[in-house]
């Protein structure tokens, strides 16, 4: 239904993960997904965690700060919804920190791109000033955003969607094409 239904440059085109505070039960591992349809409050929501709560996710904390390419790759395939593979991402991202230390002028577009996907507030300052003075934690809470929205960061786009697929094609309640 999603990404080839023939509106493939709306953002109605697209899921959005449904949060378990929204009524969906996290007893499963896979993300749940609606299609856009608008936000449904005034003003931009809070992210889901703060900038500094790094540790909440000690092995993203760990490579983001060993390998902050490998993180942002992750994060810019989801927000590019698979349009620039992982690998291409984090390649630019590398080359850029490594030839010109400013690799952080490139990501802060991604966080201001997340923003407007998912109406988050620009907190706790300017997505650059974010990005410029906490490049790792900045990355951190993008990914951690992300995976707090159902995306399995370590398989990309591609699967993410294949897996949302499967999940709304077999109702749980269907057991034999018999409902419970």
């Amino acid at each position: 239904m999603y990404p080839h239904s023939g509106h493939e440059h709306t953002p109605e085109a697209y899921p959005v993960p449904v949060a378990p505070a929204q009524g969906i039960s996290k007893s499963s591992n896979q993300p749940y997904f609606l299609p856009f349809s608008g936000p449904a409050h005034h003003g931009p929501r809070q992210w889901s965690t703060g900038l500094c709560h790094c540790c909440d996710d000690p092995a993203n904390c760990l490579i983001t700060c060993c390998c902050p390419c490998i993180t942002f790759g992750q994060i810019a395939e989801i927000a590019n919804r698979g349009s620039r593979s992982c690998a291409t991402s984090g390649a630019i991202y590398g080359l850029l920190l490594g030839f010109t230390g400013l690799a952080c002028l490139y990501s802060c577009f991604y966080r201001s791109k997340l923003r407007g996907q998912y109406d988050l507030e620009e907190a706790p300052f300017v997505d650059c000033l974010v990005h410029f003075c906490c490049e790792t934690c900045a990355l951190c809470q993008e990914y951690r955003e992300l995976k707090n929205r159902g995306f399995d960061m370590g398989i990309g786009w591609e699967a993410n969607m294949e897996r949302q697929s499967r999940g709304i094609t077999t109702p749980p309640s269907m057991v034999g094409g018999m409902m419970r």
